[in-house]
């Protein structure tokens, strides 16, 4: 499993810097042109909607690092069997708040699927709001990926009393 996950984590790290990027270059153009007095109406989109990508890929990339969703104070305070039931009440109240996110982001994937960019018809707002199901996706393999090693430290003792 963590092959699997340490494959998918930088996949989403790939994914969210060419979206970076594109939105970076996006802008650029965007403020080369005005400068030029030239309208080229398409950057605002692309700049947007690669933002969108590029900030669901780092969140979920984020929640595997343990950097995204996390309440310090109470995590620190506690020690042993307390601290591994906050982790997999945690983890579980993540999965099923990211199976809701899923869901749901597939029905707006559905609904909006052949929507059309406004400078770009030829683009589909469905390739923008894929990025929900795929980070809500990953972000539940992720936890699983940690709930089955909290399990994997308690069975192995190392979670102490």
């Amino acid at each position: 499993m963590d092959k699997v996950v340490k494959y998918i984590e930088k996949t989403q790290i790939v994914v969210g810097i060419a979206a970076l990027l594109i939105f970076f270059f996006a802008i650029l153009i965007q403020i080369t042109t005005r400068h030029l007095s030239i309208s080229v109406i398409w950057t605002e989109e692309v700049a947007n909607y690669s933002f969108v990508w590029a900030v669901f890929m780092g969140a979920a990339v984020m929640v595997n690092r343990r950097d995204h969703f996390s309440f310090d104070i109470l995590q620190n305070k506690l020690k042993g069997t307390k601290k591994f039931f906050l982790n997999m009440f945690n983890d579980t109240l993540l999965i099923l708040f990211n199976i809701a996110i899923f869901y749901f982001g597939i029905k707006v994937v559905e609904q909006f699927w052949n929507y059309t960019w406004t400078a770009l018809p030829f683009m589909k707002m469905g390739y923008v709001w894929i990025s929900i199901p795929i980070m809500a996706g990953t972000m539940i393999i992720y936890t699983l990926s940690h709930l089955i090693d909290h399990v994997k430290r308690y069975r192995a003792g190392e979670v102490q009393q």
